[in-house]
């Protein structure tokens, strides 16, 4: 499936919501950076996933700060391995498809990821990486 067709399948909600997981969502913040300017996908980005959880009957789901966390680590690791297309990219940077006990957890406290506060702002890292 190319970028535009993953955009335009979630976007209009033909997308199986039991089967969106972490990585496919990996796969559409690299779609959307790969089609339009980074300020521009990241909106897109975010109301998509917002309107998504809505539908499902789940906006607690939503947070602010893993979605923008995730969103611009993915942005630097498009911009430093220069993959030309999703298959290249996932190959190159397996970590960024692990949720559990994934990349973040080298960033956050764990009780921060799952803050209400996490939920509705961006937080800044709160632990050093290690």
């Amino acid at each position: 499936m190319t970028n535009a067709e993953l955009i335009d399948r979630f976007e209009t909600d033909a997308l199986a919501g039991e089967s969106f997981h972490h990585a496919d969502h990996v796969r559409l913040a690299f779609a959307y950076l790969s089609e339009s300017p980074v300020l521009e996908a990241l909106d897109r980005f975010v109301r998509g996933l917002r309107r998504f959880a809505v539908a499902r009957g789940k906006p607690q789901l939503y947070s602010e700060t893993i979605t923008h966390a995730y969103f611009f680590l993915i942005r630097e690791r498009m911009a430093r391995t220069a993959a030309k297309d999703w298959e290249e990219f996932a190959g190159a940077n397996p970590d960024l498809l692990v949720w559990k006990n994934g990349i973040l957890f080298r960033y956050y406290e764990e009780a921060t990821l799952r803050s209400e506060l996490a939920r509705s702002v961006f937080l800044f890292p709160d632990k050093c990486a290690g």
